[in-house]
């Protein structure tokens, strides 16, 4: 790999419907560099609307309408744009209850998800449950320490998926957390949990070595640092290599900036995670050059 990756991170909070173009982008480009913009979601629970006015912590927050229009700026303005999800995508509002999960793949699909992973909440509906909202999904779910095969989602889900963006060759695997005890045995009945560090740490090297990927991206539903599980984004990172950038889920740590931790060779590797209920858009942009390293840190009011 001749290329060296450069990064500029930010963070799009949802608190508004009027959006300013000139706070979506950059107005100083590095360059000669090639630039993706990876923007990402992680536990939105079916939170299709904005919370009403009333609402004592987000008053006028959120919703799929104002993400959406957000989204639709952005692309307007960057050529290179993947938009991924870390899970638990249902559960959470009447609309689930409602709908089992076939609006949020709906939606999510007119917004133009590009990948996602499962979290443990996304088998609230059970197997059966999760294959009929995903009939309505046209983006895959990248589930690579769940082993599917003994249940009817087999060769549903992938270990990875690559993505071609301009110049970019992007590499995206998910992690998910343990489900004994967490979720009902009905609802993921023959599914087999894995440990996602070993998993992690094969495919991140078949995709950097073998497939020859620029980025590796890892959509981690392990949480943050949970207490109740060894395994989590902070582990990930430290006892892993081959990954730039860990998009995390599950705890709903709302992180201001991307955090930099030193992968187990004591390179750098990102881990970003923005809250829970689409409250928060983030977006991390990767320079592919061989110079400079360009860094800024944007809180975007929408």
């Amino acid at each position: 790999m001749e290329r060296r990756i450069f990064l500029q991170k930010s963070l799009v909070v949802g608190t508004g419907l009027a959006i300013s173009p000139s706070l979506l982008s950059y107005p100083k480009e590095p360059e000669h560099l090639d630039k993706i913009t990876i923007l990402h979601t992680n536990d939105t629970h079916s939170n299709i609307e904005t919370f009403p006015s009333t609402h004592a912590k987000y008053p006028n927050q959120g919703g799929v309408a104002r993400r959406y229009a957000m989204l639709k700026e952005i692309r307007k303005q960057e050529k290179n744009v993947l938009l991924l999800d870390a899970g638990d995508i249902f559960q959470g509002t009447p609309y689930f209850n409602k709908f089992h999960g076939e609006l949020e793949m709906k939606l999510m699909t007119h917004m133009g998800y590009d990948c996602a992973t499962m979290g443990n909440h996304d088998f609230d509906a059970g197997l059966e449950g999760f294959l009929n909202a995903y009939q309505h999904a046209d983006f895959p779910f990248v589930c690579s320490n769940y082993n599917f095969n003994n249940t009817i989602l087999k060769d549903l889900t992938k270990e990875y998926q690559i993505f071609n963006k301009g110049p970019f060759k992007i590499g995206v695997f998910g992690v998910g957390v343990g489900l004994e005890g967490l979720v009902a045995k009905a609802h993921y009945q023959d599914t087999e949990w894995l440990k996602p560090i070993p998993i992690a740490n094969r495919i991140a090297k078949h995709l950097r070595f073998e497939e020859e990927c620029d980025l590796v991206i890892c959509l981690s539903h392990l949480g943050y640092e949970p207490k109740q599980f060894k395994d989590n984004d902070q582990t990930l990172a430290s006892e892993t290599q081959n990954i730039d950038l860990i998009i995390g889920g599950h705890t709903h740590t709302f992180l201001p900036k991307p955090e930099v931790h030193l992968n187990k060779l004591g390179e750098k590797v990102l881990i970003n995670q923005v809250g829970w209920a689409g409250l928060a858009l983030g977006r991390i942009d990767f320079y592919l050059g061989e110079k400079k390293k360009h860094q800024r840190h944007d809180l975007i009011l929408v």
